[in-house]
């Protein structure tokens, strides 16, 4: 075919430009029956846009009109392919509405609002792989759940209904509850809580750590967490079972042989000895019967106590096992010793033949020398009991022959403790102080000797004088005999130093007031060195000294003499 020239096609369009005028005009104007209503309401476009000269209806493609920018609302998904009238039905389109329900008929029964596009949408009908994953928040669809049809579920009488449905399991899993054959669930009186043991991801693989067996008082651990429930819960039965271990047990208990269970009168209480993970793996608790196993003990064999396998009546003593030990036992002979049969006072669980005596539990505890002592060395010929504590019963011999000092002649005790200790037997101190003269200042380093003549200790006085006699009598300086001195060497001696004696001056002050350090010797006043009771006062005190004579003037009965002053002046100072 021939393009059109330039005048043609000038032609053509002023044909088809008239033919759309007239089109346009028509839609307006009925030629017979004057001005008509347009079926389009304000819809402001050329007719020739949609209709043709050819044929007024169908309505032909619409290229020159796009719906998503001449509308409000966009055309998506399988909207652009549908024809216009299947939204415009009445012809509307300016107000046509946008809601989806206003076009899909609502089979939901508004149970889910009027909003078509939460579960579906303009790409497919069919429900949105968002719409399941937002399914109700009273009911998550997870596992198996996620991929079932919602009519799966919502069927029978509940067929088209979403909202107020129950949510437990046994709503919708009623019937497998009740033809369930493995156990039957019915008359095993399971709860028709299925979720406690069967889970959304594969309903047949039963979950039993999802049923809590602990509620019905029997936990389940070590090897009966692995068991299949008919292995206990014979003939589907499950309600009633006892928890007690014997229940189960009673064939392994019967048959028992290492022990003999029912020989030994073993308790029925198997958790006893025996734990879920491991039911040979036996261990029991010894000290729950009151004897607890402790060093050789712990590993011994049972049969090696419980003979002939007797466990109930067997005896918690050490000589129920250990009296062929303590008859045959010669070092030291327990039975010629009169040792106890309480084993354990000697010996341990640990170290039997390393026996350890406690000896402070007899009275006598053992100190010093006596610890490394042997046995034998006190108790000879292997006598234990009714010995003697005293020690003059072992020391006997120590104490006839010792000599420095003889203790017989001496007439010293026997109760060696009072001079010897069990640390040192010699050399021997004796604590003074426990008798009636305490040992003080030079007495403490002087020999036993130097008092004790020819070791005579008993009798020996306590008086200074009968030790210091020639001290007394030799004495010059003053003459104690000449002066008729008393013979309490104490009152003017001390035992810190013998020589340099006070006198206890108590007729006349000279260590204190006008006569302290007036004087030297006791001869300044006592002219008589072999009689103290001759004294002068007038040696001091003479005619001329302004405190006699002078001093005295217009005293009455005033006489000068030797002695005559003492009379007056009984204190040292004036007056009387």
């Amino acid at each position: 075919m021939r393009p059109l020239s330039t005048n043609r096609r000038y032609a053509a369009t002023l044909v088809l430009g008239g033919l759309s005028g007239m089109l346009t005009w028509m839609l307006g104007q009925d030629l017979q029956r004057g001005p008509v209503r347009n079926p389009h309401g304000s819809l402001k476009i050329p007719c020739g846009n949609c209709h043709t000269s050819v044929s007024w209806s169908p309505l032909r493609a619409v290229p020159e009109f796009n719906h998503n920018r001449e509308t409000r609302y966009l055309l998506q998904g399988l909207h652009k392919t549908v024809e216009c009238r299947l939204c415009h039905a009445n012809l509307v389109f300016r107000q046509a509405s946008v809601q989806c329900a206003e076009c899909h008929a609502d089979l939901h029964r508004r149970q889910f609002g009027a909003h078509c596009e939460t579960c579906h949408t303009v790409k497919g009908w069919q429900l949105a792989a968002k719409s399941i994953r937002e399914h109700s928040p009273r009911f998550q669809l997870t596992g198996g759940h996620a991929a079932v049809d919602c009519e799966a579920c919502h069927r029978g009488a509940a067929a088209g209904q979403y909202a107020g449905l129950s949510i437990q399991c046994g709503s919708c899993h009623m019937a497998d509850y009740n033809n369930a054959k493995i156990i039957n669930h019915r008359a095993a009186g399971f709860p028709i809580a299925c979720g406690q043991c069967h889970c959304v991801d594969i309903w047949l693989s039963v979950n039993m750590n999802g049923f809590n067996h602990s509620s019905f008082g029997f936990a389940l651990v070590g090897a009966h967490a692995t068991l299949p429930c008919v292995a206990c819960h014979i003939n589907n039965q499950f309600l009633g079972i006892p928890a007690d271990c014997y229940s189960c047990h009673v064939k392994d208990y019967t048959s028992a042989k290492n022990p003999d269970h029912v020989a030994a009168a073993f308790p029925t209480t198997c958790s006893l000895c025996h734990d879920s993970s491991s039911w040979l793996d036996s261990t029991f608790n010894h000290a729950s019967v009151g004897f607890a196993l402790t060093g050789a003990h712990i590993s011994t064999p049972c049969a090696q106590c419980h003979l002939n396998g007797q466990f109930a009546t067997a005896p918690t003593q050490c000589q129920g096992c250990h009296l062929t030990e303590f008859n045959q036992t010669t070092d030291p002979n327990h039975v010629t010793a009169g040792f106890p049969q309480d084993c354990s006072l000697c010996h341990t669980t640990t170290n039997w033949l390393g026996a350890v005596f406690d000896h402070s539990k007899t009275g006598w505890a053992l100190t010093g020398a006596h610890l490394p002592l042997a046995c034998s060395a006190c108790h000879a010929n292997g006598q234990y009991t009714a010995l003697a504590t005293t020690c003059v019963s072992c020391h006997l011999t120590d104490f006839n022959n010792a000599t420095n000092p003889n203790h017989i002649t001496s007439g010293y005790p026997q109760t060696c403790d009072v001079c010897h200790s069990t640390t040192a037997w010699s050399p021997a101190s004796f604590n003074h102080n426990t008798t009636s003269f305490p040992l003080t200042g030079a007495h403490v380093t002087v020999a036993c000797t130097a008092c004790h003549i020819n070791n005579v200790y008993a009798g020996t006085p306590t008086d200074c004088y009968s030790c210091h006699k020639t001290e007394y009598q030799t004495t010059n300086n003053p003459n104690h005999a000449a002066a008729n001195y008393p013979t309490t060497c104490a009152t003017c001696h001390t035992t810190t130093s013998w020589s340099g004696a006070t006198a206890t001056h108590s007729q006349f002050p000279i260590y204190s007031g006008t006569h302290a350090h007036a004087w030297t010797t006791c001869a300044d006043c006592h002219t008589n060195a072999s009689n103290f009771l001759v004294f002068s006062c007038i040696t001091c005190h003479t005619h001329d000294q302004a405190s006699t004579d002078p001093h005295h003037n217009g005293v009455r009965n005033y006489v000068y003499g030797p002695t005559t002053c003492y009379s007056c002046h009984r204190t040292g100072g004036g007056g009387l």
